[in-house]
């Protein structure tokens, strides 16, 4: 019988392995992008970077060091140097897809960090195996930037699950929609209107501003964002910042929401500041045909009638005024029902003269004064052809009076 060589009694006590064996090693080097395994075998077993995880531009120093133990699965026995190669992320990723598939049949939540955020929407790693959650499925709400999305850690469940196609859908909408409803109900039950509250701004539009209010979004309309004017929400507001709102208004599911606080309200103290008869300086804020608008305080406007911007006749306030002008007036009429002021320019511009005794030749101030300046715009009627009316019957009703004498006499 002849005796084995040494060589032969080695490889004779190694363990034989085959292409797609699952085999144990111990990591005996390490570097940025292989790893090197004691498997038992005759040659030593290498793990690429590539095959070590699908995450990019990963160390693998970062991951294993020397002396650790790992489970791989056989790919090459040789790799043509005589070295065997092995794959570790696709012995992880049938776990992870085992874990998927339980996942999926028994509702169960995954958590995750998002590998890669793609066009569509996001990729996520479980145990080396790849989910894909879609644009539409990622959030409850639309989000045109899923970037912030990118390292993170997300819930999610399995929607869909065939791993022959490849078709791994996660969705983490409907844990998001769950949650909300919960807190919506919660949100709902302690809301009150009057109340003042917390909240973050979501989106912004030109007709307004949806707030967060934590489980419901309230809208903020553009007229109800000041006591004076906003032009522009877009320049006022920005998303993601805090705001403190008031519920003005709860209809079902809706909610309406103020920053007109009563605190602040410019009427409550404008009927001693704009008194009637007093002399009064604000901008111009818009016109129409009919007259100008004057912003006496943000929240306070008056209006000045066409009839009132001159001595002299004027076709539209627009032939002597722009928008941002500021003018010198008098008050001639309060309303503190329905919030209306109107203002004269002309009242400054009339004369002084001494009152005369016959109340046939003159107006009185007044007389002037008591103009109703809002029926005169509704009948779009000229003030000054009321007041020349008043004035004529004032002369007929003198001359009534005069007693002419008999010449016979």
């Amino acid at each position: 019988m002849s005796e084995l060589t040494f060589e032969q009694m080695l490889e004779s006590s190694l363990k034989t392995i085959h292409t797609g064996e699952v085999v144990e090693g111990t990591v005996i080097d390490v570097k940025p992008d292989e790893i090197i395994l004691n498997i038992g075998y005759k040659s030593d077993g290498i793990v690429s970077k590539n095959e070590y995880s699908n995450t990019p531009n990963l160390d693998l120093t970062t991951c294993v060091k020397v002396g650790d133990t790992m489970d791989t699965k056989v790919l090459k026995v040789n790799d043509g140097e005589g070295q065997v190669l092995l794959t570790y992320k696709r012995l992880a990723a049938d776990k992870g897809n085992k874990k998927i598939e339980e996942a999926y049949e028994n509702k169960e939540v995954l958590r995750a960090t998002v590998a890669q955020v793609l066009d569509g929407g996001l990729s996520v790693i479980v145990e080396e195996a790849r989910v894909f959650i879609p644009a539409s499925l990622v959030s409850d709400s639309y989000e045109k930037d899923l970037n912030k999305y990118a390292g993170q850690e997300i819930e999610f469940v399995i929607s869909e699950f065939n791993p022959k196609r490849r078709r791994v859908i996660g969705d983490r909408r409907q844990l998001l929609m769950a949650k909300r409803a919960e807190m919506q109900k919660e949100l709902f039950a302690n809301l009150a209107v009057g109340d003042m509250v917390e909240g973050i701004v979501k989106n912004v539009t030109d007709f307004g501003v949806f707030i967060d209010l934590g489980g419901a979004d309230g809208l903020l309309h553009i007229s109800e964002m000041s006591w004076g004017r906003v032009e522009n929400p877009k320049k006022v507001f920005k998303a993601g910042e805090k705001i403190k709102v008031l519920i003005k208004e709860i209809t079902g599911t809706k909610i309406a929401l103020s920053l007109k606080f009563d605190s602040a309200n410019p009427w409550l103290a404008a009927e001693n500041k704009y008194a009637v008869g007093s002399e009064v300086t604000g901008k111009v804020a818009r016109m129409t045909d009919f007259g100008a608008f004057i912003e006496l305080e943000p929240g306070v406007d008056a209006l000045l009638h066409v009839s009132q911007i001159s001595k002299e006749h004027i076709d539209k306030p627009s032939d002597v005024l722009k928008v941002g002008e500021e003018v010198t007036a008098k008050v001639v009429d309060f309303n503190p029902t329905d919030k209306k002021i109107s203002l004269s320019i002309k009242a400054l511009l009339m004369p002084e003269e001494p009152v005369q005794e016959d109340a046939a030749q003159t107006v009185s101030e007044e007389e002037f004064v008591s103009v109703d300046i809002d029926a005169a715009i509704a009948a779009e009627e000229p003030v000054e052809e009321k007041q020349k009316v008043k004035a004529n019957k004032k002369t007929k009703e003198a001359a009534e009076e005069i007693v002419v004498p008999n010449i016979e006499d």
